[in-house]
């Protein structure tokens, strides 16, 4: 059924579609400073305007995997192109800071229709080990867009090429992957009863289903929480917050190219123990180490997280395979509402950490670093547990790790 259509173009235009989306993360935050002086604004003005990126997110991506196998993922792109070009244009010609809100919940819900119709489409295409592989090829367009998207706006800032400048560069993608989509025929599901609402909601009671639901959300703040205050924490220490962020980013685009061979070896419950390992020694690390070994620190905690995200989406579309997208959907969306959740958590604790440490006599940049580690220390936490809960999947599913590498029926 899913013979006659056009895979690569298909695939590539998602990849496009992913690069747009990591564009609006690195770009946007690129241009948060110029956009401060420029409108006046606070930081916990600038704060809720980057909230929304983060709102906009998984509202669509529950709304894309409810209504997935109505309208299909067809509508759902021409619904990102739509939000995409509208947030985007909406900022260059944004007036102030309510125009900037609803400027950026327009490309957050672009972003999340992406992956609320990308994800499903390439289960559809592939399957197996096939499936697994495509999936974190098609992620690696999110650390990778990061690292070209940082490096472009950092060029056109020093080169004097104003915030406008940087946001018409998103358009390029956004037009480049509505091209390749235009005119395609998608994929049709491929497991019987998976477009059946009712199949998928019973499908999300299931034990495999609610434990990733769990881990999901310990896996998104593992790696959207040390690297997002990693990078202020350790620049007071010599080491470049932006070479940490590139490095990080660059060894999880590697990773997830060459993720078919890693998955193929460990398994998806290998993959996931191993990481929750490797990010659990990366994120100690970081609270511990100054000035250049926080590269080394940033490697390790990179070959831990960069597996993830992709492999959890994976494990949902091969093990529960009746949730279908809406099961993939929610996935997302809760690693998104995890990271969300816990970001003011976070805040608090380097609060607490900076009044304890002032009492303690630390002042300046030795209290920033000491407030920061300490906070940091607290994040090992989170894939110190799922080292705990991995190991548990890992024996759970022991019996069940042969039929990974067995297609579905296509």
């Amino acid at each position: 059924m899913n013979e006659n259509i056009n895979k690569t173009a298909l695939f590539n235009a998602s990849c496009f579609a992913l690069i747009t989306t990591a564009f609006t993360f690195a770009i946007r935050a690129g241009i948060l400073p110029e956009l401060g002086v420029k409108f006046d604004l606070n930081a916990e003005q600038l704060g809720f305007i980057n909230s929304m990126w983060f709102l906009g997110f998984p509202i669509s991506m529950i709304l894309g995997g409810l209504f997935y196998h109505k309208i299909g993922p067809k509508l759902i792109m021409q619904i990102a192109f739509l939000s995409h070009t509208l947030g985007i244009i909406m900022t260059i010609y944004a007036g102030g800071y309510n125009s900037l809100l609803i400027s950026t919940l327009f490309i957050g819900f672009g972003n999340g229709c992406t992956e609320a119709a990308c994800n499903p489409m390439i289960a559809d295409m592939y399957s197996g080990l096939t499936m697994n592989k495509m999936l974190n090829r098609f992620h690696m367009w999110f650390p990778g867009g990061i690292v070209l998207g940082s490096l472009i706006s950092k060029f056109m800032t020093d080169f004097g090429l104003g915030w406008q400048l940087q946001m018409w560069v998103l358009m390029i993608p956004t037009v480049i992957y509505a091209v390749l989509f235009f005119g395609k025929a998608f994929p049709k599901p491929t497991v019987e009863g998976v477009t059946s609402i009712s199949s998928n909601i019973k499908a999300l009671a299931s034990p495999v289903f609610i434990f990733l639901f769990f881990c999901m959300a310990l896996t998104a703040i593992s790696e959207f929480g040390p690297q997002q205050w990693a990078n202020i924490v350790l620049s007071s220490t010599g080491a470049s917050g932006m070479l940490i962020l590139a490095l990080t980013t660059g060894v999880m685009a590697v990773g997830r190219f060459f993720a078919g061979p890693v998955v193929k070896t460990l398994g998806q419950t290998g993959v996931l123990l191993g990481g929750s390992i490797f990010a659990t020694i990366g994120i100690y690390m970081f609270s511990v180490v100054t000035g250049p070994s926080a590269y080394l620190a940033a490697i390790v905690f990179a070959i831990g997280v960069c597996y993830f995200w992709p492999v959890m989406v994976g494990a949902v579309a091969q093990r529960v395979p009746l949730s279908g997208a809406l099961g993939m959907s929610i996935i997302g969306g809760v690693g998104m509402f995890s990271t969300a959740i816990f970001q003011p958590i976070i805040g608090r604790w380097i609060d607490v950490s900076r009044a304890n440490k002032l009492a303690e006599g630390f002042t300046g940049d030795a209290l920033e670093l000491a407030a920061g580690q300490a906070t940091l220390l607290r994040m090992v936490s989170f894939p110190g547990i799922l080292i705990v809960l991995f190991i548990i999947f890992f024996i759970w599913q022991k019996n069940t790790k042969s039929t990974e590498a067995v297609p579905t029926a296509h």
